[in-house]
This record gives C-alpha cells, sequence and structure tokens, in this order.
C-alpha cells in the first residue's frame, strides 16, 4: 500500500477475480470480507449461546458481564434485544454466514456478479442502520454495553465499505463524489470508531473516572 496526500490508495492487484458479469475483487478486499464475516458470525453464535443460558438459568452470569457498564446480561434481558420477537443474534447468525460464504469465494477467486455484491452492500447498509439504532439504545436508554454487541458494531461498518467499494467500481472514474468517497473511506471509518469511542467515554465518565 502507497500513502499519498489524498489518503491511501490500494495498488492493483496482479489477478483480480472477476470474469463476464463479475466483479473484480482484490485479494485484499476479499480477505477483509472473509475475516469481517468469521469475526461477527462468532461473535453472534456466543450471544446466541449466552442467550440460552440465560433463557435455562435465569441466574447465569454471561462471560461478557464484566462490570456494571460492560454487561452482555444487562442487555439481553432487554426489550430491544429481541426486536423482532427473537433474539438480534440469531439475524447477526444468517447475516455473516452469508458473508463468510461470500469470503470464501471470494478468496477462491469466483467471480460473483455485480447485483450480488450491490445486495451484500444494501445488506450491510441495513446492518449499520440498525447497529447505530442499538448504540443509541445501549448508551441512552439501557445504560449498559455488551462487548460481543461491540464486536458486531465494529466489523459491520468496514464490512459495508469493502462491499459498497466493490459494487461501486464502475462509478469511481465516472463519478468524483464517489471517487472521493472511496479515497477517504478509511479515513471516514476512523472518524466513527473515533466519535463512538468518546460517545462512550462521555457516557459513562462518572464510571470510567472511578477507575483512575
Amino acid at each position: 500500500m502507497t500513502v499519498t496526500a489524498s489518503g491511501p490508495v490500494e495498488q492493483a492487484d496482479p489477478s483480480p477475480a472477476g470474469g463476464p458479469g463479475g466483479v473484480d475483487v482484490s485479494r485484499r478486499s476479499a480477505w477483509w470480507v472473509l475475516i469481517a464475516g468469521v469475526i461477527g458470525l462468532t461473535s453472534a453464535l456466543t450471544l446466541t449461546i449466552e442467550k440460552i443460558e440465560i433463557l435455562i438459568n435465569p441466574a447465569y452470569v454471561p462471560s461478557c458481564s464484566i462490570n456494571p457498564v460492560l454487561s452482555c446480561g444487562s442487555v439481553m434481558i432487554t426489550p430491544q434485544a429481541s426486536v423482532f420477537g427473537f433474539p438480534n443474534p440469531l439475524l447477526g447468525i444468517v447475516g455473516f454466514a452469508v458473508v463468510v460464504v461470500t469470503g470464501v469465494l471470494a478468496v477462491a477467486r469466483v467471480s460473483l456478479p455485480r447485483w450480488y455484491w450491490a445486495g451484500l452492500a444494501a445488506g450491510a447498509l441495513l446492518g449499520t442502520v440498525f447497529v447505530h439504532w442499538l448504540i443509541f439504545q445501549s448508551l441512552y436508554r439501557i445504560g449498559a454495553l455488551c462487548p460481543y454487541c461491540m464486536v458486531v458494531w465494529s466489523v459491520t461498518i468496514p464490512l459495508l465499505v469493502v462491499a459498497t467499494s466493490i459494487a461501486a467500481q464502475p462509478q469511481r472514474s465516472a463519478n468524483a463524489l464517489v471517487r472521493g468517497l472511496y479515497t477517504w473511506r478509511w479515513s471516514l471509518v476512523a472518524l466513527w470508531f473515533t466519535a463512538v469511542v468518546l460517545m462512550i467515554l462521555e457516557r459513562f465518565w462518572t464510571y470510567w473516572s472511578t477507575l483512575v
């Protein structure tokens, strides 16, 4: 990777996965998708197991209940944890399973059509909207954070960026706005992470200050 004044520029992949009707995917992007899928799927499966343990034994303390702020147990028993009538992690299992399969195919250099990547980007966008709703609920309604949920938050945004970058390849040279967003995409992701961390620090500063 080389760095210019305008941001990071990816080096051309000597063997992109593409073909008639398919989209060229760099090896780096393919691995991004696979790794994000594995991390997200692992977190969703762990949350589901923890939820089952709570249903079996209401006194069970989840492994991710660390302190009054970082407490999966406090989050899992709220209505927000089952928005659609079933535990939210089940959505993650389905969604990230698709991402893992996509990542495996991309790493194996299997050409996937543009509409497929556009669909994956759309799914990641819906996931991102849902994640932001959960962030708001965790910070300002529930008053606790679920570490495994935060792992899902942290991979959903990069996944959206990578999937959108792949799906929007033709627009990069034709549209100045798309080209600018692509150039600064990781800077925007860094700003997002920074904003979320600052929100967490501000919301629970009374507790964090007792640890200093």
